[in-house]
């Protein structure tokens, strides 16, 4: 597939992604998880759910923790510009003959349920309760010193169809690594806010969500939290890393929650702002796409993701493969 022009007038305005709901079968497991231990804030927290946020967010939450009876990846949240952009949402979407339904969340203004012509549940929004700012609070950094929620990666069993919707829908490729033999997209990173990505897609069985990433100041800040799980009874959760990515040149860590959701903590990609800045392509072939130093990724990275709800993952269409760890 023919990498697509940018769409820089979209039919509606996304700012950024927001936020996710985890289902956890654990709260307390999963609240020493993700505020003992990575150092997220506790915005609310009730008998059936837990809302956190990182240091410098000022929005109520960037990730919800929900009990339940298995795990499972839910909506994916992003923030448009306003109450405009989110009626034209619903009519774009109403068009496309895709689900549109109004829901009421707490903390948020009206918003927007709908899925990608894949079946990625998403989530639309315009306002959410703003917090005062604590990312002086320096007595509040623990474990990672998380600062704010960065980018969602997900198995896509089409990344071209993938690539072609969001596209349509204004975000704009960052890097991307294609096979040669098909000359379709293998896999491919897409931003709104001007970072590397807030949403990527990797082909695999799905759609399936392989991770949501967090922002950290430093590789020192992913140092201490290895130093903290391995002496903590966590050591087990470290799945790959520390080490670099080639594509979006980030300083990078995965870890595992209770349940299995992926958690990646990152810093140090690149800005992306400018609506002519040219994608960068990877061969699929070239072990640094993926590692610029540090381990191959292991087996499980390419197979092991959080289901979304009420989605029947089906196999990728593009039989290939990067180089995999033994």
């Amino acid at each position: 597939m023919p990498l697509p022009k940018p769409n820089l007038y979209p039919p509606f305005n996304i700012v950024r992604l927001s936020h996710v709901e985890l289902a956890v079968t654990d709260l307390a497991r999963s609240r020493a998880f993700y505020v003992d231990t990575l150092g997220l804030q506790v915005t609310d927290e009730t008998v059936e759910a837990i809302y956190l946020r990182a240091m410098e967010e000022r929005g109520h939450h960037c990730i919800v923790l929900r009990k339940a009876e298995a795990p499972e990846a839910r909506d994916l949240g992003f923030k448009l510009y306003d109450e405009e952009d989110l009626e034209k949402a619903a009519q774009f979407f109403r068009a496309k003959g895709l689900p549109v339904e109004w829901v009421e969340r707490p903390y948020q203004s009206r918003s927007l349920r709908t899925r990608d012509p894949l079946g990625i549940p998403l989530e639309f929004y315009c306002r959410m309760e703003r917090l005062p700012p604590i990312h002086q609070k320096y007595a509040l950094y623990k474990g990672v010193k998380p600062l704010r929620i960065d980018h969602f990666n997900c198995f896509s069993p089409d990344v071209d169809a993938s690539v072609a919707f969001y596209n349509e829908i204004g975000f704009r490729v960052t890097e991307y690594t294609a096979d040669e033999e098909s000359g379709r997209f293998w896999a491919a990173w897409m931003h709104r806010k001007g970072g590397v990505h807030d949403i990527a897609f990797t082909n695999g069985r799905g759609p399936r969500l392989h991770h949501t990433a967090f922002w950290v100041p430093t590789p020192l800040a992913i140092i201490d939290l290895l130093d903290l799980m391995a002496t903590t009874g966590w050591v087990a959760n470290i799945e790959r890393g520390p080490g670099r990515h080639g594509i979006s040149n980030a300083f990078f860590l995965y870890i595992l929650d209770p349940d299995g959701h992926r958690i990646e903590i990152y810093c140090s990609d690149y800005q992306t702002v400018d609506p002519d800045l040219e994608p960068i392509k990877w061969d699929l072939k070239d072990p640094q796409r993926q590692t610029l130093w540090g381990a191959a990724a292991p087996k499980s990275w390419f197979e092991h993701g959080s289901l979304f709800a009420g989605v029947e993952p089906r196999k990728a269409s593009l039989d290939a493969q990067p180089i995999v760890a033994p």
